[in-house]
């Protein structure tokens, strides 16, 4: 044998050795999790073929406590280059297998160069999460092995997509990347992230809980709104990876990808007509309305469980793929809260960093009352919102389905945050405040001084508040709204708007940076 020919047999070895990661039996071990290997992962969500490794060799250079007396290649994470529906994406995928995925500085050299290499080439990063956290042999090191990766989840931030996958573990100081991405995705009973574990707060505070209470797939999904999808199984989260990737640019100077359609742009739909109830203080729910407009009835949605008051997601129209942003009347009447505010201007705020124009569907009375709001700080929550709107650029078309009362007609894209195309059913009602509290506000004292007189009263001046405000018309004369739609119509009127808004240019005036209410 050629000393070339035992070289390349040398490499072979040791390539197969760095893909086995841990060795077979802590496979094995991780197969009776539930849980994939990081390998098994990327090639569920990768192209087939195409991914490129780098740094497959990489070592540890910790002598502490021990760690001299083993170096794995790789350290603990598979890093490189590949693509999603021939579009190209930078990955990482920690190896639990390997130090059980914790972080030592090399880890983070690795993972800080495909972040790196991902925000030169201008494609998305995806991270997969799968760690016990900062390798503690390494002190200070791991430490500031995380900050370099903070700081380019911070410099990446609106320039290209970045999007975190929690496969397990994932606690400590190691939260903050996922929590600066700009989507992060769990699955349900093998995976968790906290700040501090069950045995940190009950020491502290007294508290019994276990891992999946304390910050598993489902409490970060409908109660903390820190993950934005929550899938049942690892196969299931990279599908829900790859389908949110079809509807986002590469970076911020493209364009999100058109998907061809054989859903006509002119299709009306005659049930929308009668979708809104007679009564208005009557729920109906918003999800009818956005699958009739949108291409193919299809809508992926963010944070489904988070906040369900409002609703936000992606969907195509047109071939075009947009933001949709709507209030959900079936939920809390669909008034604004503090969590609401919280989500929608997030989304907002993303769909406009990356030219993704922005569908806002109307039916809002208002703010959710109560001390609980006022002291969670709902004025400065809810100024996010309309922050976001105020500030956002793309293309912006608003439909007024029902009502829009207040500062919460205000906050959800009006004409006055420069929406660019605002419709109105005929249903809809846009006012200060609904017809029964204006009148009570404004005819109180004439009321309470003639009590027998006071019902007539009441139905004269609400009948009159209603024949002014009970309609979009007041706000059609003055130009605030557009144009009056049929609502059978309004598939076909928000395409064209946006049609008419594709080469919309709009500048903000100069500055280092906003000082957004946070």
């Amino acid at each position: 044998m050629s000393i070339q020919t035992d070289n390349i047999q040398k490499l072979v070895e040791r390539r197969a050795s760095a893909r086995k990661g841990g060795g077979e039996k802590r496979i094995e071990a991780q197969h009776a999790k539930g849980k994939l290997t990081a390998r098994e992962r990327l090639d569920l969500l990768l192209d087939k073929g195409s991914f490129e490794e780098f740094d497959m060799f990489v070592q540890h250079r910790c002598t502490n406590f021990g760690m001299e007396k083993s170096h794995p290649d790789g350290d603990g994470v598979v890093t490189g280059c590949g693509t999603i529906d021939g579009r190209l994406v930078y990955v990482f995928a920690q190896d639990f297998t390997v130090n059980g995925g914790s972080l030592s500085k090399t880890m983070s050299e690795k993972i800080c160069k495909v972040m790196d290499m991902a925000l030169r080439s201008g494609a998305p990063v995806i991270g997969l999460n799968d760690s016990g956290g900062a390798r503690i042999q390494e002190g200070i090191d791991a430490l500031a092995g995380f900050g370099e990766i903070f700081e380019r989840n911070i410099l990446s931030s609106g320039v290209i997509p970045q999007i975190s996958g929690i496969f397990g573990p994932c606690a400590g100081g190691a939260v903050y990347s996922p929590a600066l991405t700009d989507f992060t995705l769990m699955v349900k009973n093998t995976s968790y992230m906290f700040l501090t574990g069950p045995s940190v707060v009950k020491s502290v505070t007294g508290e019994e809980v276990n891992q999946e209470e304390l910050g598993g797939a489902a409490v970060h999904a409908s109660k903390s709104g820190v993950a934005h999808f929550a899938a049942a199984s690892e196969q299931e989260g990279i599908a829900t990876i790859q389908e949110l990737l079809s509807y986002l640019p590469q970076n911020n100077r493209e364009s999100a990808p058109f998907r061809e359609t054989t859903d006509p742009a002119g299709r009306v739909d005659d049930s929308l007509n009668g979708i809104v109830p007679d009564n208005p203080n009557k729920a109906y729910d918003m999800y009818g309305v956005i699958g009739s407009i949108v291409d193919d009835s299809r809508f992926f949605e963010v944070h489904r469980e988070f906040a369900r008051n409002i609703i936000v997601g992606f969907a195509h129209m047109g071939g075009r793929s947009v933001g949709i942003v709507a209030n959900q009347p079936a939920v809390l009447a669909g008034t604004l809260d503090i969590n609401a505010s919280r989500k929608a201007a997030r989304f907002v705020r993303f769909c406009d960093a990356f030219n993704i124009p922005l569908v806002t569907l109307v039916d809002v009375p208002g703010f959710l009352p109560g001390t609980q709001q006022e002291y969670g700080a709902i004025i400065t929550n809810g100024a996010k919102l309309l922050y976001a709107y105020g500030e956002a650029t793309v293309p912006k078309v608003t439909v007024t389905l029902r009502k829009g009362y207040g500062g919460a007609h205000i906050v959800m894209s009006c004409k006055q945050l420069r929406g660019d195309i605002n419709y109105a059913w005929p249903s809809a009602q846009i006012a200060v405040m609904g017809a029964e509290g204006a009148v009570n506000v404004l005819y109180a004292k004439e009321m309470k001084a003639d009590p027998e007189k006071a019902q007539a009263l009441f139905d004269e001046k609400k009948k009159e508040y209603e024949d002014l405000f009970s309609n979009p018309y007041q706000a059609a004369q003055k130009g605030y709204i557009d144009d009056v739609i049929e609502p059978r119509n309004t598939r076909f009127r928000v395409i064209r708007a946006l049609e008419q808004l594709s080469s919309k240019v709009q500048e903000l005036p100069a500055k280092k940076h906003d000082n957004l209410p946070l």
